[in-house]
């Protein structure tokens, strides 16, 4: 998808559990597999990235749907500690 369309089209939308994990995503699809062991090892896609528990995604999605898929989630997961790993990444603070 990234080759077929430009980084402006695209963003990629993470579902991960902890903060960790979401930053070595968020990383991945930004910057490359920082472990060099993936296919995206040294590919910078340069793709903005978000978590579906942001702000901005919440906002994006009629209320209704995200209750029904995602609310549940937020009341376990540390949402804050999440979107912080992941604004981090998307703003270059990696």
């Amino acid at each position: 998808m990234a080759e077929r369309f430009q980084r402006d089209e695209l963003v990629v939308l993470l579902g991960t559990p902890n903060a960790e994990s979401s930053r070595l995503y968020a990383l991945t699809v930004k910057e490359g597999d920082p472990s060099w062991a993936g296919a995206l090892a040294g590919t910078q896609l340069g793709l903005d990235v978000y978590h579906i528990t942001e702000p901005e995604v919440k906002a994006a999605i009629p209320s209704a749907i995200y209750e029904e898929h995602v609310a549940l989630m937020t009341m376990v997961l540390d949402v804050d500690d999440i979107a912080t790993a992941v604004r981090g990444v998307r703003n270059g603070q990696s």
